[in-house]
């Protein structure tokens, strides 16, 4: 069972202030839908891989197989979803073997261009010379960069597989989004959970984001580091954070103020919607709430600007500072 977090529990640890100033933070976004079909390879802190596949007559050359304007089956739909854009996503998606095939403007030059060859010969990838509208299309008229990658559709952790990399760490960190509605703050978060070390994030199946092309090129390429879980319930996972001693933390605009976080121990945060902020039936699971303060005149912070704030909190405070 796990222990009470009151003052007894504190009292084994250096003793942390209390306050109640800040504001709440929140940010307005767009809901994306996402996808989840066709083949798939397995991340890298999985531990396992499984074979990817594409299919098609391309010609090769140097070993990579090239092709010149030919046309792209699937719907628009399907293409939204199972392809990602951009340089460093595209690095990214291609070092973790994610990619299918590789589309490239055709009057694209210079070194980027080269690097993704030499990449897409070296995973086995076909590469397709296209005319720019066509990249506009697969992008949904994204900044591409001249380059799409058709990728195998991201591949979510289970809880428990979540667990097991947690179970790896002296302290593990989780980052819990709660219906988290805009890709770009999704993708910024990803980012910022990268470098900062967060063990993991994990995410409801329905009414929220999941991993889109716009989230992954927001993130740099970060979603193909991040472990990430998608739950059915958040309420439920929760639950069973606590039976392995997470301490469960959650932000609003009453509570602690963040620079007074005790970060010891296995820990989970809690990052309400860009609009509503945390769910009624999250804030009942909470241990303790945390604030960040404001002096200005808005009433709010960017859902990715607070997540980061609160995330280099905890890197800061492990790392000794």
């Amino acid at each position: 069972m796990r222990n009470e977090r009151g003052q007894g529990q504190r009292d084994k640890f250096p003793k942390k202030g209390r306050g109640n100033d800040g504001k709440n933070f929140a940010a307005r976004g767009k809901e994306t839908k996402q996808k989840n079909d066709g083949y798939s390879k397995k991340n890298d802190f999985r531990g396992k891989n499984k074979d990817v596949r594409f299919t098609g007559k391309d010609q090769s050359i140097g070993g990579v197989a090239e092709e010149r304007g030919a046309d792209i089956p699937g719907t628009s739909e399907e293409l939204a979803d199972n392809f990602v854009f951009g340089f460093h996503a595209t690095v990214e998606a291609l070092q973790q073997g994610r990619g299918n095939k590789l589309f490239l403007q055709e009057d694209a030059r210079g070194e980027k261009i080269e690097e993704l060859k030499e990449l897409a010969k070296t995973q086995a990838v076909p590469v397709k010379w296209v005319p720019k509208q066509k990249l506009d299309t697969l992008s949904d008229h994204g900044v591409h960069q001249g380059m799409v990658l058709a990728i195998t559709p991201y591949e979510y952790l289970t809880l428990d597989e979540l667990l097991e990399v947690g179970d790896k760490e002296e302290e593990p960190f989780f980052l819990i989004l709660d219906s988290l509605e805009d890709p770009h703050n999704f993708g910024s978060i990803l980012r910022t959970a990268d470098a900062s070390g967060v063990t993991g994030v994990i995410i409801p199946k329905h009414r929220a984001v999941g991993i889109t092309p716009v989230v992954t090129k927001a993130s740099t390429g970060a979603v193909e580091h991040v472990p990430i879980a998608r739950v059915t319930n958040l309420a439920q996972a929760i639950a069973q954070l606590k039976e392995k001693n997470f301490w469960i933390f959650g932000t609003d605009m009453a509570g602690t103020n963040y620079q007074k976080w005790n970060t010891k121990g296995s820990i989970a945060l809690i990052i309400g919607n860009e609009g509503r902020g945390m769910s009624q039936g999250l804030k009942k699971e909470v241990d303790e709430m945390l604030t960040i303060p404001m002096t200005g005149h808005v009433q709010s912070l960017n859902a990715g600007v607070a997540a980061g704030l609160l995330m280099y909190e905890v890197f800061r405070k492990r790392q000794g500072g």
